[in-house]
């Protein structure tokens, strides 16, 4: 838009750009000077709860919810759904049918602190929402929690034993690694080992809730095609009571799509998928899992087990994206996931894959049409399919896109995606990059409070307060070794610009200027940092930057003089003023001045000044 003047002729250059209509703050009173988000205002209670604006050309939220596709035996009386004489609510859709706030719906909600119980409530009534929370889970340790346009952004990690790799300790270990970085939920993609100890082990040790492909254990000791509906069937009642709190079932993949397979790049690279298709080509008859559909929703029902529908045709490259196969088979998750409600079940479809970055707004947009707003969970999208090794990165690209423009639960990918199973760094490396992912996307859409931690985090580095600073980041333990990896001394600059050049501290000296002053963050400068924890020694050792006597002076920290750390850097390194002063002090006042620094506790750093 054209800039409008607001200067005269007396030679004010400034102008005024009128900026995009906004949605909600995701700050807390309006910090700082940015206008808030540009996503569109929140309408939660319709298909718009939280929404990008769309472009030109994208489909239209579908008009239909969860309460268009009733089980035939209610009835409609006096204005309200009312279902036939004895019957007892299962699943979480039933009780917010008849309109009853579960006590799931409690703990979801103090989760999502802008969300009312009512809200999620209404939510989940409408199939816009999911608390996947198998009763024999929650008589574990599961903390229930909420899928949503209207929730926070959530994230997947993927784990399981493979038959060349890890196994049952390895893969509770990685849940609880997982868990520390924040999954919101995690799968047991276990192909190898005893999957039965595997997954009952995750269950039992979980907080967060547990899904699974349940074909993967149907084939053990089989061939595909031996694949029979009882085997299916005894599988999923298995699991069910076992506690898994939602299946991917590829039910999608019908028949009459696989000709569709036949020129692309990579072809089929869900194993659900590739297995069902051999099945069908085998046979020479429909998915039976899709045949089966109403029987696996009555096991669900009984245990309020939530859908996650498979996409066995997601596009394993760029090549293949949003192809006539992907786009075939997102209109058959949209008919299973009507029947799915109708049966009472609750419903998450899954979504791509590798997806060029301009292609995912629509991809989003079009399962929110054919779905009816059913939670999306996407697995990335990989938005470039050339950096193995580095599709973490890759992939939370495309995942902050696809959260922005519609997505619930974003599925993480690991440094070794592509390569092998991830291991516990890989893990935390996924988890770590999609929240970044799933929070970018939050901001950005105006969800009210998810701002709050970050503005704090400025206010702390607008003041230089380094142990606030830290305290406040995801991660503390590699922010703290990675500042002492350059300067061991908490002061008013960091080695990334020096004394002279720092831009934070220059700002927080210009009297007219707010940046810096706000005293709940003014701290006693300088002094010494506390030593180096165990944990981050190990991330200093693993970068492999410092030799390991430097490394062991800073977990061994103690107070020494400027002009000892210097002579220990090289023969006449002594001679020199210490690197982390300024240019414009001379050697004799950078002495004084550290002798002066004494090591301070975390406490007394982050109270503010008497």
């Amino acid at each position: 838009m054209a800039p409008t003047s607001n200067g005269s002729n007396t030679g004010d250059r400034t102008q005024h750009y009128e900026v995009p209509a906004h949605g909600g703050d995701p700050s807390a009173g309006a910090v700082g000077t940015t206008p808030g988000s540009f996503a569109l205002p929140s309408q939660i209670g319709g298909p718009l709860s939280f929404s990008s604006p769309d472009t030109p050309g994208m489909p239209p939220p579908s008009q239909k919810t969860a309460w268009d596709f009733m089980p035939p035996d209610w009835q409609f009386v006096d204005g309200c759904w009312t279902p036939p004489a004895g019957f007892e609510p299962m699943t979480q859709l039933e009780y917010a049918r008849l309109g009853r706030i579960t006590d799931e719906m409690r703990r979801a909600a103090t989760k999502e602190h802008h969300l009312t119980p009512e809200q999620i409530r209404d939510e989940v009534a409408a199939g816009r929402m999911v608390i996947p929370a198998n009763r024999q889970h929650l008589a574990y340790a599961l903390e229930p929690m909420c899928i949503g346009r209207a929730s926070l952004t959530k994230i997947n990690a993927n784990m399981g034993a493979s038959p060349v790799s890890s196994g049952t300790d390895d893969e509770v270990e990685k849940l609880r690694w997982a868990e520390r970085w924040g999954a919101d939920t995690v799968m047991d993609l276990s192909t190898g080992g005893d999957l039965d100890a595997t997954r009952e082990a995750i269950i039992r040790n979980s907080t967060t809730p547990i899904g699974t492909v349940p074909i993967y254990s149907m084939i053990i000791g089989r061939t595909i095609e031996s694949l029979d509906a009882p085997n299916v069937l005894e599988t999923l009642d298995h699991q069910a009571r076992q506690g898994v709190d939602y299946f991917t079932i590829h039910a999608g993949l019908l028949r009459e799509h696989l000709p569709f397979v036949r020129n692309r790049v990579i072809g089929i690279v869900s194993r659900g998928g590739s297995l069902l298709a051999k099945w069908m080509l085998h046979h020479r008859r429909q998915n039976l899992m899709y045949d089966l559909w109403d029987d696996i929703c009555h096991i669900m029902r009984q245990h309020d087990v939530t859908f996650s529908i498979g996409d066995g045709l997601r596009p394993g490259g760029l090549a293949d994206a949003t192809d006539r196969a992907q786009l075939a088979e997102l209109e058959a998750l949209g008919e299973l996931t009507e029947r799915a409600w109708a049966n009472g079940v609750q419903v998450m479809v899954e979504g791509p894959g590798h997806v060029p970055f301009d292609q995912i707004e629509f991809n989003m947009k079009l399962q929110r049409r054919l779905c009816h707003g059913a939670p999306f969970y996407v697995l990335g999208p990989l938005v470039t399919d050339i950096f193995p090794g580095y599709d973490h990165i890759t992939s939370c690209i495309g995942a902050t896109a696809a959260a922005f423009h519609g997505a619930s639960m974003l599925c993480y990918v690991t440094p070794k995606e592509h390569l092998g199973l991830p291991k516990k760094e890989d893990v935390k490396q996924g988890v770590i990059a999609y929240k970044i992912a799933a929070h970018a996307a939050d901001i950005a859409l105006g969800i009210p409070g998810t701002r709050v931690r970050d503005d704090e985090l400025t206010k702390a580095r607008a003041a230089l307060n380094w142990e606030k600073h830290f305290e406040l980041s995801f991660d503390p333990d590699t922010a703290r070794a990675f500042h002492d990896e350059d300067l061991d001394v908490d002061t008013d600059f960091c080695a990334m610009c020096g004394h002279d050049w720092c831009s934070v501290r220059i700002s927080k000296e210009i009297t007219e200027f707010v940046s810096g002053k706000d005293e709940a963050y003014a701290w006693s400068l300088p002094h010494v940092s506390d030593a180096l924890s165990p944990e981050q020694r190990e991330i200093l050792e693993r970068r492999g930057v410092l030799e390991p006597e430097e490394i062991h002076r800073l977990a061994g920290k103690t107070r020494r003089s400027m002009a000892d750390a210097d002579a220990g850097a090289g023969a006449g390194a002594g001679d020199e003023k210490a690197a982390c002063h300024s240019d414009l002090v001379d050697r004799e006042h950078a002495e004084r001045l550290q002798e002066r620094l004494d090591p301070v506790t975390l406490e007394s750093i982050t109270q503010p000044p008497a």
